[in-house]
């Protein structure tokens, strides 16, 4: 069925494949460089880089890092937020032929160890802020060389002043460490030559990280080849101009932040506008002031961007498209924010897409032209997707809810030093082509969009029967006094498990917590849905745990209810 295509009818004038040059990413960087010099490559706060500049900031970090002993083959971990030196040093480790591992900035000292041993890298790169972090554990680590930058190397002027009387004033003083290299040290780099590479288009060239709700992390392997097709559709599907803008707010550690709001902008010579940190306000303030193109975020910024009092007094009319994933987009936040961009002169559509970390990020989302309730979309240029029987390679038919499997150049090489695990996933089927195995439920309809309903391992077994999380909380959101609610199955002898939800209440409702509203709430679900998909129980809290890119994190509530059981002898899973 695949073969067919059926969603090809709605790529309007999306062309149906792309050409792809056979080259590293820092070579494809080069050739948006060599056509578009002094167009701004970025813009952090006020201080903006021109492609010429940025890729003589690239060459002369690799030279610093080349001068350090960084070779063809080795690793660096860059554990930085959304800063000029994190992008700076991805390209110029790439030029040299070295892995980029890529980790969130505030991961704890034993994530670091782990990160640092899986990826065997020899050299490190955060800021001062995070030495401590470091420090702990490097001598366990196969870690010798620590690059320390500071987020006001390139800031303006007075930002940086401003900011080293405030929030630098914090930051502990490094003590004299001999495995430490500051970063304007690497920067004043000026004689050696860096011999061209021989990494090739399909080699390893960056580690990103799975999310680890299931145990440790795995590292996952992606290509240059990786990077540059999924930077070519996505630039294809939202039908970016050079010279397009995005605001850079998701982490350069995820595949989303790194791969859309960073690489594909630069593949199509874009500008890409930094944010180092989740702040609504700040965010909001920078909508108005750069006036972006591109939003690309989570639903949880959406949400935030909707109530902001800035964004409700901005000119949002330079707003060209809006893109949600990473997690499953509320009808209503939707709505919310459509709403605000029309009132402040935009005519922009927050679109819904589809993507994981093995195959980069985004590798489908709804057609410009077209939109369809509860949909992600359909596949990008050159991406296959398909629904299987669960737990089988056998397409399912239209309809038919099955395992979601892609296929294509997006698609990862595998799972770092974990053979099984990613013949697990990568698996030959029958066509012959090699399919990922995302392990989320899913459906696919006859015009070949196609709907996402859960994670396998997200999916509750109440008395014999499937809850979707996704669906009831939907179905919560919908009732006038909730904000945020989040689903889970709780162990239960009766049940297997029992479903209950967890809710924040709209600042209105905050102090009308209420027996009765829970019984409300509970009859709002059975309203609308099958008798054993409605919450047992309800709990109000002021805000639900979230995940480094701002998901809710549902497995944290999920041991929180198991912790419970075990102290009441409930429970010895």
């Amino acid at each position: 069925m695949y073969e067919k295509k059926p969603w090809l009818k709605f790529y309007g004038d999306v062309p149906h494949t792309l050409e792809y040059p056979k080259v590293t990413m820092y070579e494809a960087l080069m050739n948006t460089v060599s056509r578009k010099p002094n167009t701004i490559a970025w813009d952090f706060m006020g201080h903006t880089a021109t492609y010429k500049e940025f890729s003589k900031l690239i060459d002369q970090c690799a030279r610093g890092l080349y001068a350090l002993g960084l070779r063809e083959g080795d690793t660096i971990t860059i554990s930085m937020p959304t800063v000029p030196q994190g992008i700076i040093c991805f390209y110029a480790v790439n030029k040299i032929g070295a892995i980029a591992s890529m980790i969130h900035p505030l991961s704890p000292p034993k994530e670091i160890e782990f990160y640092l041993n899986i990826s065997n890298s020899k050299f490190a790169l955060t800021i001062d802020a995070f030495y401590n972090a470091f420090n702990e554990i490097m001598d366990k680590t196969p870690c010798k060389t620590l690059i320390l930058a500071k987020i006001s190397d390139y800031l303006p002027g007075l930002k940086a002043l401003g900011f080293k009387l405030t929030k630098g004033r914090k930051i502990p003083k490094v003590p004299k460490d001999p495995r430490v290299v500051w970063w304007h040290d690497v920067m004043k780099q000026s004689s050696g030559d860096v011999p061209k590479s021989n990494m090739k288009t399909d080699d390893m060239a960056v580690i990103l990280y799975s999310g680890g709700t299931t145990g440790m992390p795995k590292g996952i392997m992606l290509s240059n080849m990786n990077f540059i097709s999924e930077g070519k559709q996505v630039a294809a599907w939202g039908r970016m101009s050079e010279g397009d803008a995005v605001l850079a707010i998701l982490p350069i550690f995820h595949g989303f932040g790194l791969g859309v709001c960073v690489n594909a902008f630069f593949m199509g010579g874009g500008k890409s506008i930094l944010v180092p940190q989740f702040d609504a306000v700040v965010i909001a303030k920078l909508i108005k002031k750069t006036k972006p193109n591109f939003l690309i975020g989570v639903p949880t910024l959406f949400e935030a961007l909707s109530k902001s009092k800035v964004i409700q007094s901005a000119d949002l009319s330079c707003i060209k498209a809006a893109f949600s994933g990473a997690d499953t987009l509320p009808r209503v936040v939707k709505d919310e924010f459509e709403r605000v961009v029309a009132q402040q002169g935009g005519n922009a559509k927050l679109r819904e897409g589809y993507g994981l970390t093995e195959s980069v990020t985004a590798i489908m989302a709804m057609p410009m032209n077209e939109y369809r309730e509860g949909s992600i979309g359909i596949p990008f240029p050159d991406m296959l997707a398909k629904i299987v029987k669960t737990g089988t390679t056998q397409e399912a038919p239209w309809g038919e809810e099955g395992e979601i499997c892609i296929q294509g150049p997006a698609v990862m090489i595998g799972y770092l030093n974990q053979p099984e695990e990613t013949a697990k996933t990568l698996r030959k089927h029958d066509d012959g082509l090699v399919w990922l195995h995302t392990g989320d439920i899913g459906t696919m309809d006859e015009d070949g969009f196609f709907y996402f309903k859960l994670r396998l391992k997200r999916m509750i077994k109440s008395s014999g029967f499937n809850v979707y999380p996704t669906q009831v909380e939907d179905v919560l959101r919908k009732h006038p006094a909730v904000d945020q609610a989040c689903v889970i199955g709780v162990p239960d002898k009766a049940q297997v498990e029992r479903v209950k939800a967890f809710v924040v209440l709209k600042p209105e409702y905050k102090d009308k917590k209420s027996d009765d509203l829970v019984q409300e709430l509970i009859k709002h679900c059975r309203d609308h849905l099958i008798k054993w998909s409605c919450p047992r129980e309800i709990e109000f809290r002021d805000e639900l745990p979230q995940t480094k890119v701002g998901k809710i994190a549902f497995n944290v509530l999920e041991d929180e209810e198991k912790e419970k059981l075990k102290a009441k002898g409930e429970y010895t899973g």
